[in-house]
């Protein structure tokens, strides 16, 4: 039988490691002589989240070299940063992959390691050495160094930024990557925030996201319009013209998840959708061109006195170039030919058409300009035959309609791992989770149950979403995306059991389990006698070289890892065991 013992240890707490082990109160003392923090009153912080406590945990200071880099494109942030003196340079540009010293750095098990772990017997679940389930300080890891800072400067655009001003605020907030590259131009010190400090520091005092709002628009607006399809033939000078008349707008909430687990998802498709926050409206005035910041987007036309889901749309895609394309140069006016709903929380930039059809549409080749032709008349030939059955044909790259409003429906386009199983084929052999057990100390980190579409189930595993809301509120960082891979990971060692993430998912993939040390005795908090509990789901075997286990392991090519936020990849699997 298992062990029911009880060892007493210490209960971790927020801020038992610091953001950065040589922050001191003198240091803190001579940040809120600077601005931004010399602006708040401490008097608007709660006691247990005080002014003076965020910048003490959750800050640490960074200094950095000419050509040092900061931040790097596409790398997952968890932190801004606020420059105290010196200046860095924002590359505009995409800089080559080489320059920016790419490579996968994660640490994999060795293969012995991997036969040790399989052979040594584990005969209790959840094991931790009592000494470990505090964290130690996190060790900081040389900068990147960018060899030729002239030639860079010569060849790319770039935007310095100096004393005061802040960056890197929108991917840490957003959980997203990071949209430029920044390197120390010259000597730097930098105060470095951690996201969860960020998110306090702006709960209490509403001047500092004004501020950052103005910031984003003078410093990343026109790195954000470089970025979106189609915008990379306008002119710099013209993008800037662009970036002055962009609107920002914003749908639904920002913490979905809370409704969607106590009231949507209890709902049928037609409510759920009925429900969810209008963007613009099918047969309206095409008045603009919209560009997704954050979030998701469901695109639906109309079917009978219904609607149907056509698509969906997430970060960095864009919606309204085939009806501006068509009204600019065909004597045919057309309206929206679709509605555009808010799932969840939708961040949006708008482009008015006088501006698209001035500086984006001119710049556009032929053939992009006839795909849009072609796609518009499409659309409207769809609207002018729609069919009355229930079924509809589709093109060759195209997702079933019923899978696409069973995906967002159920919110599972936010997935870029998800476990999709093909029932027909699963023998329920439970190799599987066997597997999973096997690389994570006798205890699987999924459920082999799930919402089902037709043949297919999408199991209860983490996802490793786009948007993981699981990192909403979580107090100490524990959970985070690993930088390099963007596979969302919890630190074993800083969380504290507060079930936060595991609340929030919205798919209840995250699981609080009792931990025990190697005797098998239960891990007890010195102060309140309770189990200390931690948070555990999938980690895609991350440390493994040979990637998940579960989808290793099935025989019978059943299971796999597939991004159901992108139906390109979905597609081919569907349709080859559909067949």
């Amino acid at each position: 039988m298992a062990s029911t013992i009880q060892k007493e240890i210490a209960k971790p707490k927020r801020w038992d490691v610091p953001f950065g082990e040589q922050m001191t109160p003198a240091a803190v003392e001579e940040l809120l002589k600077l601005a931004p923090f010399r602006e708040m009153s401490a008097d608007r912080f709660p006691q247990s989240c005080a002014l003076f406590d965020i910048l003490l945990n959750d800050t640490r200071l960074q200094e950095y070299q000419p050509g040092d880099l900061i931040v790097r494109e596409g790398d997952y942030g968890h932190s801004a940063f606020l420059i105290i003196s010196g200046n860095v340079r924002v590359v505009l540009e995409s800089l080559p992959p080489a320059l920016l010293g790419r490579q996968v750095k994660s640490k994999k098990k060795s293969f012995w390691t991997l036969c040790r772990d399989w052979l040594t017997p584990v005969t209790y679940p959840e094991i931790r050495e009592a000494q470990d389930v505090q964290a130690s300080p996190e060790e900081l890891s040389k900068p990147l160094f960018l060899q030729d800072v002239p030639g860079l400067l010569n060849q790319h655009q770039t935007l310095s930024l100096g004393t005061g001003e802040i960056f890197g605020e929108l991917a840490a907030l957003g959980r997203t990557p990071r949209t430029a590259t920044v390197f120390a131009e010259n000597e730097v010190l930098l105060l470095e925030i951690r996201w969860q400090g960020l998110r306090d520091l702006m709960k209490y005092d509403a001047a500092l996201k004004t501020h950052l709002d103005q910031l984003y628009r003078q410093n990343s607006l026109e790195s954000h319009l470089r970025e979106t399809p189609f915008f990379d033939q306008v002119p710099l000078s013209q993008l800037r013209q662009i970036a002055e008349q962009v609107e920002f707008t914003s749908f639904g909430q920002f913490e979905w998840f809370r409704d969607y687990q106590l009231n949507l998802k209890s709902m049928s498709e037609a409510e759920r959708v009925e429900k969810e926050p209008v963007i613009l409206t099918e047969g309206a005035y095409a008045e603009g061109l919209y560009l997704v910041r954050s979030g998701f987007v469901r695109v639906t036309h109309s079917f009978g006195k219904s609607e149907r889901t056509t698509s969906y749309l997430h970060k960095g895609q864009c919606y309204g170039l085939a009806e501006l394309a068509m009204n600019w140069q065909s004597s045919r006016q057309i309206g929206w030919l679709n509605t555009l709903r808010a799932v969840g929380y939708v961040d949006l930039l708008r482009i008015p058409t006088p501006v698209v059809e001035e500086f984006i549409l001119p710049t556009l080749s032929a053939t992009d300009l006839g795909r849009f032709f072609a796609d518009a008349e499409r659309q409207l030939e769809r609207k002018s035959n729609e069919p009355v059955s229930a079924s509809l044909s589709h093109d060759a790259d195209e997702v079933d309609t019923g899978l696409l409003e069973f995906l967002v429906d159920q919110r599972y386009i936010n997935g870029t791992e998800t476990m999709l199983i093909d029932l027909n084929r699963c023998t329920r052999c439970d190799d599987c989770v066997r597997a999973c057990s096997d690389a994570h100390g006798n205890n699987p980190r999924f459920l082999r149950t799930g919402p089902q579409y037709e043949q297919f189930m999408i199991a209860h595993a983490c996802m490793h979403c786009l948007d993981p809301v699981c990192m909403i509120g979580c107090p100490t960082g524990a959970i985070h995306r690993d930088a390099a891979l963007g596979t969302v990971l919890i630190n074993d060692q800083t969380c504290i059991g507060c079930s936060t993430c595991a609340n929030s998912c919205p798919y209840g993939n995250i699981r609080m389990v009792e931990v025990r040390d190697e005797q098998g005795e239960f891990l007890r908090d010195q102060e309140k006698k309770q189990s200390i509990t931690k948070a555990t789901k999938c980690d895609l075997c991350h440390d493994h070289s040979t990637g998940p286990a579960c989808q290793r392991a099935c025989p019978h090519d059943a299971l796999v890892r597939v991004s159901t936020s992108e139906p390109g990849q979905l597609t081919p699997w569907i349709r080859k065991h559909a067949g």
